[in-house]
């Protein structure tokens, strides 16, 4: 292996990190921070690494050693086989998201579908969605400017067209648009769990996107099922990333706000993760 590879790899060891974790890291910071490909970091040759490179490295490896993650020091992250720009604006992609949108592309075959993604993020579902829904149209809420900013390069970056929209979802509305699959992953961790979270969730990635009040903790998804049942036309699909302690009480918020078909999913750690209803 290349000596920058050994090199980083020890540092991290070093720090907050597992030999699996660091190695992972010492690999994706040489191939995205410095274009390495495979064979250059195989070869094991010592080649030339300019001095602005040496600074840039030592700058990562001091903001991992205080657990900043890798991809807001590199700007970005990869979902579903595509990168995403993301900023401290957006949630990182999780995998088990992957795991949603891979359930709505295999559900909702029909061609010329209408999307929501409500509370987008990077627009990581949304993109996803967009690129492999064969004419699907989709629209994006978010309440924040910034991360619509980051959502809106990633479209352009990837040749889809998404319908960004700053909207509040638990603002009041007049009139609310029609479509056929709304899915969301709002913010749903409860402020008494933070004890249990890493420093560099907490940290760093924005709160308005992860804390839900303890005392209300299935606010956004009961609010967003309700308007489900005026946007969504009968056989509308709403789709969920949910908090994995809340599964049968999701299942029963849907049922009471009158969907069917509920199919509650667990992700690749066997936690229910995901849910689906359908709108009659």
């Amino acid at each position: 292996m290349h000596p920058l590879y050994t090199y980083i790899k020890q540092r991290l060891t070093a720090a907050p990190y597992t030999e699996s974790e660091a190695s992972a890291l010492a690999r994706w910071i040489l191939e995205e921070a410095f274009g390495f490909s495979s064979l250059m970091l195989y070869a094991g040759k010592d080649m030339d690494f300019p001095e602005e490179n040496r600074k840039r490295l030592d700058d990562i490896l001091l903001r991992l050693e205080h657990s900043e993650p890798i991809q807001y020091i590199i700007g970005k992250a990869c979902f579903g086989g595509r990168t995403f720009d993301v900023t401290p604006a957006v949630l990182i992609p999780r995998p088990e998201t992957e795991e949603l949108v891979d359930w709505i592309v295999a559900d909702c075959t029909q061609t010329d579908l209408s999307v929501l993604d409500i509370g987008t993020g990077s627009g990581c579902i949304a993109i996803s969605l967009a690129c492999r829904m064969n004419g699907a149209k989709v629209t994006a809420w978010d309440i924040s400017a910034a991360a619509l900013d980051i959502a809106r390069k990633n479209a352009a970056h990837h040749g889809v067209r998404i319908d960004f929209r700053r909207v509040d979802v638990m603002a009041p509305h007049s009139s609310l648009p029609k479509t056929d699959i709304i899915v969301s992953n709002p913010p749903y961790v409860r402020e008494s769990e933070r004890a249990e979270m890493d420093c560099n969730v907490l940290d760093y990635e924005p709160e308005q996107a992860l804390f839900v009040p303890d005392n209300d903790p299935l606010r956004f998804y009961r609010r967003i099922a309700l308007a489900g049942q005026d946007m969504l036309a009968p056989g509308g699909k709403l789709f969920f990333e949910i908090n994995r302690a809340y599964g049968s009480e999701m299942q029963s918020l849907l049922a009471e706000t009158g969907y069917q078909d509920i199919e509650l999913r667990k992700d690749f750690a066997g936690n229910d993760r995901m849910i689906k209803a359908v709108r009659q």
